[in-house]
C-alpha cells in the first residue's frame, strides 16, 4: 500500500503505472477471482467495524456508533453481496439483435474490466463512500486507486491501514494527503474515474480530468425538495423527514435541503416536526446519537447560514428538547426550521449539509412544479402524500437523480436501483447494474457466420444492389408516397 505525503504526481503516477502494468500483464480477473476479492474486503470490513466507528467519531468530534455501523459498515457489506450473488449474471455476454442482411452472423456485448479505477471520497460518509465505489470496482474486475478525504484523517489512515491487510498495492492503493494531493490525483490519467463531493469540486475535478480525457462519474449534491401534499404533515411523514434531515446532522447529500409545505398545513408541520425531533433524541442535542458537525468551518458556515436568514425577518425556531443546551458541546448545532425565508438568501442557493430545514409554503402542485423546475436539478426529491393525479404530474414534469415517496433517503439503500444525479446535481450512476457496467466497458462483437449476405452487395454494384436497397428502404411505390405527402404539406403552408 502506497502513501503519498510529497511528490504527489509522480509518486502517484508511479503507482498508476504499476497497477496497470499488473492489469495488463494478469488480464481480466475471472468471476472466481473476483469474488475471491469481493470476499476479503467484506472480511477486513467486517474485522475492522468497531475501528472504523471510533476513527469516524473522532474525525467528526462525536458520531454514534450505531448510526456509523448502520448507515455505512452495513451498506458496504450488502453493497458486497448484493455484487457477489449476481456477478455471473453481470458478467455474462449480451446476445444482441442482428438486422436482416447479417442474420446469418451473431452479435454480442461483452462487458470488460476498464484497468484502474480512481476514487476520490467526501468526509460526510467518509467510510461507504470509499468502500461501495471500491467493492463495484472490483466486482468489475478493476484495480483500484483510492483518495479519501483529508477532512477525516482517524478514517482516512483505518481504510489505508485496513486494506493494506488484504491487497497488494498493485491491486488496491489508498492516497493520503491533502488539496494538492486531490487535484494532482484528478489529473492522473484513470481508465476511469469516481468523484463524490460537492458541486464547486466536481467542476475542478471534471476540468482536469478533461486533460486526458478520463470518463467520469460524478456523484454531486444540490438542493434536494420534499415536497408535503395537502393534509399529509403527519407524524409518520414527520418522522421519516427528521430521520433524512438529522442523520449525521444533516450532513448527507440527499438529506432533504428544503421542505415545500401547503399554506394550510404550516403550523401542524411545525407541531409534528417539533415533535419528531423531540422522540428522536430525548436527550436534546446532547444525545448520543446526535451528531456534531464535521470541523469548525463548516459549523461557522452554517451559523452564517441562519443569521443571513434572521436578518432577513424569517422565522428560526430551534426544535426538540432544550436546543440550548447544543453549545455544551463541541461543534453542536441544535435542529432548526427556517421559515419564510427569501428566495436569494443564502440558505436557499446554497447546499446546506447541516441540520437545518428552511420552510416554505405552496398553494397548488403546479406551482410547486414551477419552483423546483426553476432551480438546478436536484440530487433526489421526496414527495409525501397519496400516489394520485398530482403525485403523477410532480414525477413526470420534474427531473432529480431519484425520487423518494413516503420515504427519505432509503432509495440509496436499495440494491438494484442506479444512484446518481443529472446536470448540477452529477453524471452517471453506480449502484446495482449501473455500477458494474459504469466500471466496465460494454465491447460489441459480431461474429461472421458462413453465409455473407453483405459480401454480395460491394462494388460493381448491379441488379442484387437494387433490389437490396427496395428491400431496405421500402419500394418506389412507397417512397413516392412520402415524397408526395411532403410536397402537399409544403403548398399547405
Amino acid at each position: 500500500m502506497t502513501v503519498v505525503h510529497s511528490n504527489p504526481g509522480s509518486d502517484m503516477a508511479a503507482l498508476l503505472d504499476r497497477q496497470r502494468s499488473a492489469f495488463l500483464k494478469d488480464g481480466p480477473p475471472g468471476l472466481a477471482e473476483r469474488k475471491a476479492r469481493l470476499k476479503r474486503l467484506r472480511a477486513a470490513v467486517l474485522a475492522h467495524r468497531h475501528e472504523v466507528a471510533d476513527a469516524v467519531s473522532a474525525d467528526f468530534g462525536h458520531r454514534s456508533q450505531h448510526e456509523t455501523e448502520l448507515m455505512e459498515i452495513v451498506g458496504v457489506i450488502q453493497a458486497i453481496d448484493y455484487l457477489s450473488r449476481n456477478l455471473r449474471r453481470f458478467m455474462k455476454p449480451e446476445r444482441r439483435h442482428v438486422g436482416l442482411f447479417y442474420r446469418a452472423g451473431s452479435a454480442r456485448v461483452e462487458y470488460q474490466p476498464k484497468g484502474v479505477i480512481g476514487v476520490m471520497a467526501p468526509w460526510n460518509y467518509p467510510f461507504s463512500l470509499t468502500l461501495i465505489p471500491l467493492a463495484t470496482a472490483l466486482a468489475a474486475g478493476n484495480r483500484a486507486m483510492l483518495k479519501p478525504s483529508e477532512l477525516t484523517p482517524r478514517t482516512s489512515d483505518t481504510i489505508r491501514r485496513m486494506l493494506e491487510e488484504v491487497f497488494p498495492a498493485d491491486e488496491v492503493a489508498v492516497v493520503l494527503g491533502g488539496a494538492d494531493v486531490g487535484a494532482a490525483f484528478s489529473g492522473l490519467p484513470f481508465d476511469h474515474l469516481l468523484f463524490t463531493g460537492s458541486t464547486p469540486v466536481g467542476r475542478k475535478v471534471m476540468g482536469a480530468a478533461s486533460d486526458n480525457l478520463v470518463p467520469l462519474t460524478l456523484e454531486l449534491g444540490g438542493k434536494s425538495p420534499t415536497i408535503i401534499a395537502r393534509g399529509h404533515a403527519t407524524a409518520q411523514a414527520l418522522d421519516s423527514i427528521v430521520f433524512g434531515k438529522l442523520s449525521n446532522s444533516g450532513q448527507t447529500c440527499v438529506a432533504p435541503d428544503y421542505a415545500l409545505v401547503h399554506e394550510d398545513d404550516l403550523d401542524t408541520f411545525i407541531t409534528e416536526f417539533n415533535a419528531s425531533v423531540a422522540r428522536f433524541y430525548p436527550d436534546g442535542p446532547t444525545s448520543r446519537d446526535y451528531a456534531s458537525i464535521v470541523n469548525d468551518r463548516h459549523f461557522e458556515r452554517l451559523h452564517s447560514l441562519i443569521e443571513d436568514a434572521r436578518n432577513r425577518d424569517a422565522r428560526v425556531i430551534e426544535a426538540g428538547v432544550r436546543p440550548e443546551q447544543a453549545a455544551q458541546r463541541l461543534r453542536t448545532l441544535a435542529p432548526t426550521l427556517i421559515v419564510g425565508v427569501e428566495d436569494d438568501a443564502a440558505i436557499m442557493r446554497e447546499e446546506i449539509f447541516g441540520p437545518i430545514l428552511p420552510v416554505r409554503t405552496y398553494r397548488t402542485m403546479d406551482e410547486v412544479i414551477d419552483y423546483v423546475n426553476a432551480r438546478p436539478r436536484p440530487l433526489a426529491l421526496y414527495y409525501f402524500g397519496p400516489q394520485d393525479a398530482d403525485c403523477e404530474k410532480l414525477l413526470v414534469r420534474t427531473t432529480s437523480g431519484n425520487v423518494g415517496i413516503n420515504n427519505t433517503m432509503i432509495h440509496v439503500a436499495q440494491d438494484d436501483l442506479p444512484f446518481g444525479g443529472i446536470g448540477p446535481s452529477g453524471m452517471g450512476a453506480y449502484h446495482g447494474i449501473e455500477g458494474f457496467r459504469t466500471m466496465s466497458h460494454a465491447k460489441g462483437v459480431f461474429v461472421q457466420g458462413r453465409w455473407n449476405l453483405p459480401a454480395l452487395l460491394r462494388a460493381p454494384f448491379g441488379k442484387l444492389a437494387d433490389i437490396a436497397l427496395k428491400v431496405a428502404l421500402g419500394s418506389d411505390k412507397r417512397r413516392s408516397k412520402v415524397i408526395g405527402t411532403r410536397e402537399y404539406s409544403r403548398r399547405l403552408e
